[in-house]
């Protein structure tokens, strides 16, 4: 998997659906993650693993193949927003009924149709930059889910959430999980290490909504310190990161926090890169 990841940019929309999945993927063989799932174990969510995640990933792959599909088309933000409902009833039918992936549909879905829009257009621009630009104004008018988690933290904590990330053209992405991911190469010998390090960063970078959902702003503030102690102390760099950051995952567990959305963005980081940006 980590070759595909690796590969030289690709072009065609079933190879864009196939790396996204690929990184997807990655994300979730990570470990240790704070809170998050893994192969060692769930993590804060008692309803999902490994496994299942592999298999959401999977029933997602045809529908990012779709979305690379439709960028390359110019469709618009109401093409890009049916394959992407069609893509959450498809990972509801793999999973049960859990939510395993539906903050990645929507942004692994857009860097996916801008992916798709610049390898036909050979547009001179990031993927972010793409999204920006050709659905950045739809984003921000197109409706609201009022009883997600993402909306609830939004009204309640007066956050921009996804939908603001993704209009500006994930500023997150290119300001701290791109440069993580290739300082974190340069602390550590090894893929694995490099993407914990990109995690932490943008723990301590990133106002994640699931964070605030499940433990507040307090929750957010524990969380923050956490990865901002752990960079301090040398990343993974320093002889001890990976017990540390164990402890730290340990420590998420307990109180139940799982940063979902820097989840999500280090896979979106992973894909970005694997499309040389």
């Amino acid at each position: 998997m980590s070759a595909l990841v690796r590969a030289a940019p690709v072009a065609t929309s079933a190879k864009i659906g196939r790396t996204a999945a690929a990184c997807l993927k990655l994300e979730i063989a990570t470990y240790p993650k704070p809170g998050l799932v893994s192969p060692v174990d769930s993590g804060a969510h008692d309803d999902m693993d490994a496994a299942l995640m592999d298999r959401s990933a999977d029933a997602l792959a045809p529908f990012l193949t779709a979305l690379a599909e439709a960028g390359a088309a110019g469709a618009g933000m109401d093409r890009l927003r049916a394959i992407g409902i069609a893509a959450e009833a498809a990972m509801m039918a793999a999973t049960g009924g859990i939510n395993t992936h539906r903050g990645a549909i929507f942004g692994m879905g857009l860097l996916c149709a801008a992916a798709g829009f610049r390898a036909r257009y050979a547009v001179p621009q990031t993927l972010g930059a793409i999204v920006a630009h050709r659905w950045g104004a739809e984003i921000l008018r197109g409706p609201v889910a009022l009883h997600s988690h993402g909306s609830t933290v939004a009204r309640r904590h007066a956050t921009g959430g996804a939908r603001a990330e993704a209009a500006a053209g994930f500023p997150s992405l290119y300001r701290i999980a791109l440069p993580a991911l290739i300082e974190g190469r340069c602390l550590a010998a090894g893929e694995e290490a490099r993407r914990v390090h990109a995690l932490m960063a943008l723990i301590v970078g990133v106002a994640d909504t699931n964070l605030l959902y499940r433990g507040g702003a307090e929750g957010l503030a524990f969380a923050q310190a956490e990865a901002r102690a752990f960079l301090a102390a040398g990343s993974v760099a320093a002889a001890n990161w990976r017990p540390r950051a164990i402890a730290i995952h340990a420590a998420f567990t307990a109180r139940r926090l799982s940063p979902g959305g820097c989840a999500d963005l280090l896979a979106m980081a992973l894909f970005a890169e694997a499309l040389a940006a």
